[in-house]
């Protein structure tokens, strides 16, 4: 079956595809814009618009994600790991990480410095990074933005845990507090923690409405849900259209028959970071010995395709359950009874706040502190973080080795295990601190000065530490591998970086050996960032965004100069 042709045709309409389209709507209506989604639209359902929400999307029966499942390891004591993909309009920034915890967390600037893309240094990218949100906690900070589509709040509502983790971390280390540390440059700090919620609706703050839905006055810009891109299609190694067909999870019932839709400026592969690379494959651009396994017939040879995940590992994160007092206001009580809910929700849909804008199992995630570790800890940690520590963090004080807050977040084992220390030192001097969830903590030996048990009340704040001995680390050790998650923050499987270095699109988003076709989404990322990818998302396709309209417009200016040329001859 065949469409009528676009002028742009999106294959995958998660977080930075809704950017880029909603952007070039805007810049020129006449555009005629197509989004091809697997996923089902979310405009206004309360599943990704009330926060509290977000475990839903997580379910196994969920089809708002994909479970995408590695191999079994022995580094995880044979578990096989599963990485969240969001499948819907929007994207993670819909359903996950915003993504599964809304929190607001911007790279250091030199992360993108490191990135060694031309166009792409900090010093381009700030200004898009103000561009696209509105800051709503305070006014006149010279590094966040007040006019963009994207809102960044405290949230609906403040749960007062978080100031017993600031109180007792800038205390216990004596660390400092600061108001803000998405400033792109302050580290080893404790703040607060901000996050993707609207402060006046107490609704999340994704790409979907606030670029795509937003514009439902313009025909031109128009959203397909429920069908899945199977390949590109060329003509002389210009990418022309792309054969798509209904996707069997979101529209089951529907024909399976192959659909082709057409381009006439560009097309733009922006699936995500496992199924863009995907995409390209079966279009017959990959590593030529895989395309041949497969029998697709060679377009390009680019053996960087679907490779730069090796390597560029996933950030981790542990969650370690405790006890609080009984007067203490968590999220445990969205569990227990439909009565507070109902309530909540009530509050809610007056004036956007209440608990429904806040994360249902994340009860205090309003404060974190992004650390890295003195000489005293850096001491105490495994000897084998020591080379890692020297070659990028050492003489580097804007890279958090990991955000601690009432869960862990660290990128490697070593801080894991560190990390589960030191944020138990915190936990224990807080005040609502009733002691540990056994269950949800590591089996110590029997014995052990470690154990895990209930308690009356917070250790004194000068208490000393718990002395570990090598059978508690190993306890540590093992039980991280038994537990430790993906954090929805992969990357770099469509590399910007040069071809003789694995790389698959250039700076200006390009593959290389074919032309009108473009990558725009998390996989473009060459280097690992140090905040929740929402963040890179957006700003990639801010980026992508302003690549496109200048080539639109050199486009444009090329055509007419060769116009007034030919009109020229044919006054002749």
């Amino acid at each position: 079956m065949s469409h009528p042709e676009f002028d742009i045709l999106f294959a995958g309409g998660g977080t930075t595809a809704c950017v880029v389209a909603g952007r070039l709507a805007a810049y020129d209506p006449s555009l005629r814009i197509l989004i091809l989604e697997a996923g089902q639209h979310t405009l206004n359902k309360p599943i990704h618009v009330q926060t509290y929400q977000f475990p839903f999307n997580q379910a196994p029966t969920s089809t708002t994600v994909t479970f995408n499942i590695g191999n079994p390891s022995p580094r995880l004591n044979g578990r096989a790991p599963i990485v969240p993909c969001g499948r819907c309009v929007g994207g993670g920034s819909c359903d996950s990480d915003n993504e599964t915890i809304m929190g607001y967390t911007r790279a250091p600037a030199s992360d993108y410095d490191d990135w060694g893309a031309n166009g792409w240094e900090s010093e381009n990218l700030i200004p898009l990074m103000k561009k696209l949100e509105t800051y709503q906690v305070k006014r006149d900070l010279s590094t966040h933005g007040y006019d963009g589509p994207i809102k960044v709040s405290s949230g609906g509502c403040k749960i007062d845990i978080c100031d017993e983790f600031i109180q007792v971390g800038t205390t216990y280390r004596k660390r400092q507090y600061a108001d803000d540390t998405n400033d792109l440059e302050t580290c080893n700090t404790y703040s607060p923690w901000r996050k993707y919620i609207d402060g006046t609706t107490g609704k999340r703050s994704d790409a979907a409405h606030h670029y795509i839905y937003n514009q439902a006055h313009n025909q031109n810009l128009q959203v397909w849900d429920g069908k899945r891109v199977k390949r590109i299609i060329f003509e002389d190694k210009r990418a022309v259209g792309v054969e798509f067909v209904s996707d069997p999870v979101s529209c089951p019932d529907a024909d399976q028959s192959l659909s082709i839709v057409r381009a006439s400026k560009l097309i733009i592969v922006s699936a995500g970071i496992f199924c863009s690379p995907t995409i390209l494959e079966r279009s017959g651009i990959g590593a030529e010995a895989v395309l041949k396994r497969c029998g697709i017939e060679r377009v390009v040879n680019l053996p960087g395709v679907g490779e730069n995940y090796r390597g560029r590992p996933d950030h981790n994160i542990t969650f370690a359950p405790y006890l609080a007092a009984d007067e203490v206001v968590t999220m445990d009580a969205f569990w227990c009874g439909e009565s507070i809910v109902q309530e909540s929700l009530a509050q809610w849909n007056s004036s956007g706040k209440s608990l429904i804008a806040q994360k249902l199992y994340l009860s205090g995630f309003d404060s974190k502190i992004k650390w890295r570790p003195d000489d005293e800890e850096l001491k105490a940690t495994n000897p084998v973080f020591q080379p890692r520590w020297k070659e990028f963090f050492q003489d580097r004080p804007d890279k958090a080795v990991a955000i601690f807050a009432p869960l862990a977040g660290p990128s490697d084992i070593v801080p894991l295990d560190f990390g589960y220390k030191k944020t138990r030192e915190v936990f224990r001097r807080m005040a609502s601190y009733r002691g540990e969830v056994t269950a949800g903590h590591p089996d110590f030996p029997e014995g052990s000065a470690a154990a895990c048990r209930e308690a009356s009340g917070p250790v004194d704040l000068n208490a000393p530490d718990i002395v570990y001995t090598a059978e508690d680390d190993e306890a540590i050790n093992h039980f991280h591998r038994d537990i430790v998650q993906t954090a929805w923050h992969s990357l770099g499987t469509c590399a910007m970086k040069s071809e003789t270095d694995q790389g698959v699109v250039d700076a200006r988003l390009n593959v290389y050996g074919v032309s009108n076709l473009k990558v725009a989404d998390m996989s473009i990322s060459p280097l690992n960032v140090g905040t929740n990818t929402y963040s890179t998302a957006l700003l990639i396709g801010e980026r992508a965004a302003m690549i496109i309209a200048e080539d639109l417009c050199a486009a444009l200016l090329s055509d007419l100069r060769r116009g007034a040329v030919i009109g020229l001859r044919n006054n002749e």
